[in-house]
C-alpha cells in the first residue's frame, strides 16, 4: 500500500446530519457526497491511508458483489477478524449493502496464547454459523487452523477476497431499518461471548443520540481520534459508524500497538485538532505512567470530550491524567462519563457536557450492609468515591431495581434494567439466554448494579461479580483498587478478586501478578496486601501470587474476574499456595 500524503479534512462540506437515516447504506451515501472520510496510522503516527466516504462507497459496493458473487445469500454471516485498516472498513461496508451480516471478531489479546485465540475464535464462528472467515494478514499463518471442518463459502485473506472479479450485473437488495445491520460479540467478561443481535434500526437510533444528545456534535469542527478495537461496541459503534453517520473525519491508531506507545494517540488528537476521542480508564493510565518524548509538542486544548467507558470508570486514574496534562492544554472539564454496552448498540447514558468527572463519595459500610449509597464527607479507606455517569438516553427508560422487581428510591442499590430503541433484538441463536435478560415489554436486565443519584445513574459493579460474606455485599473491584492503589509495585489490572467455595463457605481469593523474582519480597508483597485487605476491608482474602501477563482479558482490555476463577480452579496456576487454595 502506498503512504497517503495527506488525511481528510474535517470538514465535510455537507450539512451537518445527526444519524437520522434508515439503514447505514443510506448514511455512507449522503456522507459519500462529502469530503470526510477515515484516516488510518500506524503505530508510529505515520499516515497509511486516506479513505473518503466517497472512495469507500464505491469500494464496498464492489466488495459486495464480490461477496454475493461467492454465493453468500443476505442474511448469511460473514466472520471478519478485526484490524484497523481500510479492508475492514471496505468489508464490513461490503456486507451492508450486499445484505449480509457482518460479525466483528477480535484479534488475540497480547500475551495469550495460540491455541487459547483459536479455541476462542472458533467458538465464535461456529456460534454465528458463518457462511465466510476473513483472516487479516497479521495472523494469516493460522487460517487453516480457524477455520477447518467449517463449511464455508469463503475462507481467506482480505486481500483474497477483494482481488477476486466484480460481477457488476449482481443486483443489490434492498436494505431495510428492519434488517440486521450486524451481530456484536460481548467481551466474555462473564461467560463466553454471544452474539448480539443489532438491526439497522437500533444502530441508527443509538448513533442518532449519541451525536445529538450525548457529544452534541457541532454543525463544523468536530474530529474523532480512536485506539479503540473495532471488534468492540465501543470502538465500532462508538468511533466507526457514528462518525461516519455524521459526517466526521476518524483518525484510528491500530488497537495491538497502543500500549506501548499510548502517547501516538494523543500527538494524533494534538496534529489533527481533534475533539472527541474516548478510552477506558486503563488507556489514560498508560499515558500518565510516561512523560511525552522531547520531540512532541502536545496542544490538547481541542479536545472538548475526553470519554470514558468501557469498564468501570477509575476517578483516581482520571485526577491524575488531568493533572499530568494540564500543561499540555488538557481541562478536566473535557471528561465525559458514560455508560453503556453491547446489548444497547452502545451508549445508554452520557454525563453533562463540559461539567467534568462529578464523583459521589460514599460510606463503604453502609453499602456493603444496607445496600444505600449514604453520602460521606471524608474521603478515606472508609468510604468509596463512585462516578456520575449520566441521566438516560432521550426515548430510552432506566429503572435500579430491587430483586423483586420494584424500582427503588434515589441511592438504594440495585440492578439496572434499561429499555429502548437501541436495545438488541437478541442473542444470536440463544433464545434462552435472550429470554433470560430482557422481558416480554422489551426491558433488559443489564447484569449491572448501581443507584441513581440526581437523575444519573451511577454503576457500582457486576451482579455475577459481587461476593456476599457474612452478610456484606463486597465488590471486587474494591478490593483490587485498593491493592493496586497502596502498594507502588502494582499496577492497574494486576489484581484478579473473586470468590470460590471452600468446605461450604465462601473464600475470597485474590490472584496478584508479581514481578519480583526474589522470595523474600514476594513474601514481603503478600503479607502487605493481605494486610492491607485486613486493614481497609476488614476481610480475610488469600492472596495468590502469579507470573506478570497472566490474568486473563477479554478482547477489549477488560480484566475477566470469571475467567481467573476458572483458571485457578483448572489448576492452570501450579504454585503450592494455588494447589492449596483449591484443595
Amino acid at each position: 500500500m502506498d503512504i497517503a500524503t495527506h488525511p481528510t479534512p474535517t470538514s465535510s462540506g455537507l450539512k451537518r446530519r445527526l444519524g437520522d437515516f434508515s439503514t447505514l447504506p443510506e448514511a455512507l451515501d449522503y456522507a459519500a457526497q462529502g469530503q470526510s472520510g477515515i484516516n488510518f496510522y500506524s503505530a508510529k503516527g505515520v499516515l497509511l491511508e486516506s479513505l473518503p466516504y466517497s472512495k469507500l462507497r464505491l469500494q464496498a459496493l464492489e466488495v459486495a458483489r464480490k461477496l454475493l458473487g461467492l454465493g453468500l445469500i443476505p442474511g448469511e454471516r460473514v466472520a471478519i477478524v478485526a484490524e484497523s485498516d481500510g479492508d475492514f472498513s471496505r468489508i464490513f461496508y461490503g456486507c451492508q449493502y450486499a445484505g449480509l451480516i457482518p460479525a466483528p471478531m477480535p484479534l488475540p489479546v497480547a500475551f495469550a496464547g495460540q491455541s487459547v485465540y483459536i479455541e476462542t475464535i472458533r467458538g465464535m464462528i461456529e456460534g454465528s454459523s458463518a457462511s465466510a472467515v476473513i483472516i487479516p494478514k497479521v495472523i494469516e499463518s493460522w487460517t487453516n487452523d480457524i477455520i477447518q471442518g467449517f463449511d464455508l463459502k469463503f475462507g481467506g485473506s482480505p486481500s483474497k477476497l477483494l482481488g477476486m472479479d466484480s460481477n457488476p450485473e449482481i443486483t443489490l437488495p434492498e436494505i431495510k431499518t428492519q434488517n440486521i445491520s450486524y451481530l456484536q460479540f460481548s467481551s466474555g467478561s462473564t461467560r463466553f461471548p454471544m452474539g448480539v443481535i443489532i438491526t439497522q434500526q437500533a444502530c441508527l437510533a443509538n448513533a442518532h443520540a449519541i451525536s445529538k444528545t450525548g457529544l452534541a456534535v457541532r454543525e463544523d469542527g468536530d474530529r474523532c481520534v480512536s485506539w479503540l478495537p473495532l471488534y468492540h461496541d465501543m470502538g465500532l459503534v462508538g468511533f466507526f459508524l457514528t462518525p461516519m453517520t455524521c459526517q466526521l473525519t476518524i483518525d484510528l491508531l491500530p488497537t495491538r500497538d497502543f500500549a506501548r506507545r499510548p502517547h501516538v494517540w494523543l500527538d494524533i488528537i494534538s496534529r489533527n485538532r481533534a475533539t472527541l476521542s474516548y478510552s477506558p480508564s486503563f488507556g489514560y493510565e498508560l499515558c500518565s505512567r510516561r512523560t511525552p518524548s522531547s520531540n512532541m509538542t502536545l496542544d490538547l486544548s481541542t479536545w472538548r470530550a475526553a470519554g470514558i467507558g468501557g469498564d468501570m470508570i477509575r476517578p483516581h486514574i482520571l485526577k491524575e491524567f488531568a493533572k499530568h496534562f494540564e500543561p499540555y492544554g488538557f481541562n478536566a472539564k473535557a471528561f465525559v462519563a458514560s455508560y453503556g454496552m453491547a446489548e444497547a448498540t452502545l451508549a445508554l447514558s452520557f454525563a453533562p457536557l463540559n461539567g467534568g468527572m462529578r464523583t459521589d463519595t460514599v460510606d463503604l459500610k453502609i453499602l456493603e450492609t444496607q445496600g444505600i449509597a449514604q453520602p460521606c464527607q471524608k474521603s478515606d479507606n472508609s468510604t468509596r468515591d463512585f462516578v456520575l455517569c449520566g441521566p438516560v438516553l432521550p426515548e430510552h427508560k432506566m429503572e435500579v431495581r430491587d430483586e423483586n422487581g420494584k424500582a427503588l428510591q434515589e441511592r438504594q442499590v440495585g440492578q439496572i434494567f434499561v429499555q429502548g430503541p437501541s436495545l438488541m433484538k437478541g442473542y444470536f441463536n440463544q433464545p434462552q439466554e435472550t429470554a433470560r435478560v430482557m422481558d416480554e415489554a422489551g426491558w433488559l436486565n443489564t447484569g449491572d448494579l448501581g443507584y441513581m443519584l440526581d437523575g444519573q445513574i451511577v454503576v457500582t459493579g457486576r451482579a455475577k461479580d459481587l461476593i456476599i460474606i457474612n452478610g456484606r455485599n463486597i465488590w471486587p473491584q474494591d478490593l483490587e483498587w485498593a491493592a493496586e492503589n497502596g502498594i507502588p509495585s502494582l499496577r492497574s489490572r494486576d489484581v484478579a478478586v473473586f470468590s470460590i467455595d471452600r468446605d461450604n463457605e465462601e473464600q475470597i481469593v485474590a490472584l496478584v501478578q508479581c514481578r519480583a523474582t526474589v522470595e523474600e519480597e514476594r513474601k514481603a508483597l503478600k503479607s502487605e496486601i493481605t494486610n492491607l485487605f485486613r486493614r481497609q476491608h476488614g476481610v480475610e482474602v488469600s492472596v495468590i501470587l502469579v507470573p506478570p501477563h497472566t490474568l486473563p482479558q477479554t478482547s477489549s482490555g477488560k480484566l475477566t474476574r470469571a475467567g481467573a476463577r476458572k483458571m485457578l480452579l483448572s489448576g492452570a496456576f501450579n504454585t503450592d499456595e494455588a494447589l492449596k487454595a483449591v484443595s
